[in-house]
């Protein structure tokens, strides 16, 4: 219906066909600024691999300390409130300016995207491990790796991989935002190119794209969560 009441707007069968062209040949590159959209598919998600993978090596490790011990918990909640609600976006510019170069600088908006859901959530999964279990640790002068792996970890679990879930989803979000504005190989660059030469089949094709691939990231997590014996996580 859109289509019908508007010039600009492509067909259904006008889409089909731009997609089968577009998929016919997905890993063709004729240049740096013409490849083909597997790609660009690839290019986005070693960015959101290497800020997210960033992102649980300090968050996770931070939640868990911030969880465990009430100073750290007070010297770093009031930070996390003023700097969690920033858009990733509003940091691009520090990476631009820090790292000289787009790459980098869209690794750094994912890292800061993703880290925040992962600290929240393993902190409060750590402060709500029942005090029982603590109080048990103590009374069998358990170390504070024991603790950590017998007692904390099981329980936190759900926990951190519903923060995993969220930052997954964010980094994805995000990436394609920064492509936008940064340049260089991308499916976000992929669609503001397609954009630049009005080719809106493309558009619509890579907003599907966008979204399929989003989803699966989020099934492979949800398989991983599954893929432990925890009934917590199963749940």
């Amino acid at each position: 219906m859109v289509a019908m009441k508007s010039d600009g707007f492509p067909s259904p069968s006008a889409t089909y066909e731009a997609a089968l062209n577009v998929f016919s040949d997905p890993f063709y590159s004729n240049g740096p600024n013409d490849q083909g959209i597997g790609w660009n598919i690839l290019a986005s998600l070693k960015r959101v691999a290497f800020g997210f993978g960033a992102a649980a090596a300090v968050g996770i490790p931070l939640g868990f300390l911030i969880g465990r011990f009430k100073f750290l918990s007070s010297m770093f909640n009031p930070l996390i409130s003023i700097l969690k609600p920033v858009s990733p976006l509003a940091w691009l510019p520090i990476g631009l300016l820090v790292f000289k170069a787009a790459n980098p600088a869209s690794i750094w908006a994912i890292f800061i995207c993703s880290i925040w859901p992962m600290i929240i959530n393993t902190a409060v999964g750590v402060q709500r491990v029942p005090q029982d279990y603590m109080n048990v640790a103590k009374v069998l002068n358990l170390s504070e790796w024991k603790i950590v792996t017998k007692i904390l970890f099981p329980s936190v679990l759900p926990y951190m991989l519903t923060g995993v879930r969220l930052a997954i989803g964010t980094a994805w979000l995000v990436i394609v935002a920064a492509e936008m504005l940064t340049g260089g190989v991308g499916i976000g660059f992929w669609v503001w190119d397609e954009w630049n030469n009005l080719n809106v089949p493309h558009i619509i094709i890579a907003i599907v794209v966008i979204g399929v691939v989003g989803l699966l990231l989020e099934q492979a997590l949800v398989a991983i969560a599954k893929a432990f014996t925890y009934e917590e996580v199963r749940n």
